[in-house]
């Protein structure tokens, strides 16, 4: 089929206009996030911020594009962020991180070996007991049973068969965990804001690129509650202490009941385990690292072992008397810990996940 490429004159102002367009939208989805998905209050802070600083002339035909592309809706007196926005908000929060990636490089998600997979290679192999049937290659099995017993004579047997080989590609089930804790936004850091756009860049890209991956998102504070992805942007941190213990308890529930060959929790937090649910009573301990807590914390880690569950903590504070409990729990569990700042937050999880993937957990 013949392809034809249209060329058409540049206009520079409508390249210029595209280029303002996206980094107005980058700012808003920026701003949407830290007022915790409330559109009117980010519409709000751009005007406040738009009429100090003078950054766009637009700002209103911005609003209406956003309007007409149904990114935000009017309901009364109020604007609110539609299925479509929130869709948007994470392909956005994709392509920003993405593209830096790729700047790094970036690897697939193929593994090197071949096998029982789901990805049919030209090469073929004998038979063997429990392949499935629909990969057998007709024409030569049909060929080896003739060269065996001659056309007149002809009888297909077991040893004639030859398969297609496949090529294996893995599968991974993730549970990321996001710590909103009220430490999360404390020492004039928002450290909720980069997590949040994180995960949603995260679970575009599995979306995308791996149908065959499950994605669940938990946030944890006084206890762990499990999100939908489009509550992602809504996500906001409370007066809470950390419950590490009940987050990871949540994950291996989900993940038991995962069939993929990998699992795998992300963890990403900036505090020491500071509570833990004793029947109906919450115990907390804000103060230093109570050997009660951590003990639960670390019990939980080494189940998480033992449901072949591998935990990445990513700990967005240096605070040095805490780096000793992380790589303890990394040691126990055989994971990893990350002690990372928040500019490059996103390079370490998506690395990490894409490596997690190429590998089963033992």
């Amino acid at each position: 089929m013949n392809k034809y490429i249209h060329y058409t004159k540049w206009f520079e102002q409508l390249s210029d206009l595209q280029k303002d367009l996206k980094e107005l939208f980058n700012l808003f989805r920026n701003i949407l996030l830290q007022t915790n998905g409330d559109v009117n209050e980010a519409l709000n802070w751009m005007t406040t911020l738009n009429n100090r600083y003078q950054f766009t002339d637009d700002l209103g035909n911005f609003i209406d594009r956003l309007k007409k592309d149904g990114i935000i809706k009017e309901d009364g007196q109020v604007f609110l962020l539609t299925s479509k926005g929130n869709q948007t908000i994470r392909k956005s929060s994709f392509n920003e991180i993405f593209t830096n990636l790729q700047k790094k490089g970036f690897g697939n998600h193929n593994t090197p070996a071949s096998g029982r997979g789901i990805e049919r290679l030209p090469e073929t192999r004998p038979f063997s007991f429990g392949d499935a049937t629909d990969q057998i290659e007709p024409t030569r099995s049909i060929s080896n049973a003739i060269k065996r017993s001659g056309i007149d004579d002809f009888v297909l047997q077991e040893n004639d068969l030859e398969v297609f080989e496949t090529e294996h590609r893995s599968t991974c089930a993730t549970v990321l965990l996001i710590d909103i804790s009220h430490s999360m936004v404390l020492y004039g850091e928002d450290r909720i804001t980069p997590a949040k756009n994180v995960a949603l860049a995260l679970t575009e890209f599995i979306m995308q690129n791996y149908d065959k991956d499950s994605i669940h998102v938990v946030a944890f504070g006084d206890d762990a509650t499990e999100i939908k992805v489009n509550d992602l942007p809504f996500l906001s941190v409370g007066p809470y202490h950390t419950n590490t213990k009940a987050a990871l308890e949540m994950a291996r529930q989900i993940l038991n009941q995962k069939k993929h060959e990998n699992k795998q929790i992300f963890m990403i937090t900036d505090g020491k385990p500071s509570c833990i649910w004793e029947g109906l009573k919450l115990y907390k301990n804000p103060y230093g690292l109570d050997r009660k807590i951590v003990n639960q914390t670390l019990r939980e880690a080494a189940l998480c072992r033992k449901h072949k569950i591998e935990i990445t903590t990513f700990m967005v504070a240096r605070d040095p008397y805490l780096q000793g409990f992380v790589k303890q729990l990394a040691e126990i569990n055989k994971g990893r810990a990350y002690f990372t700042g928040l500019k490059n937050l996103s390079e370490y999880v998506f690395v990490d996940f894409v490596r997690n993937r190429k590998k089963t957990i033992r």
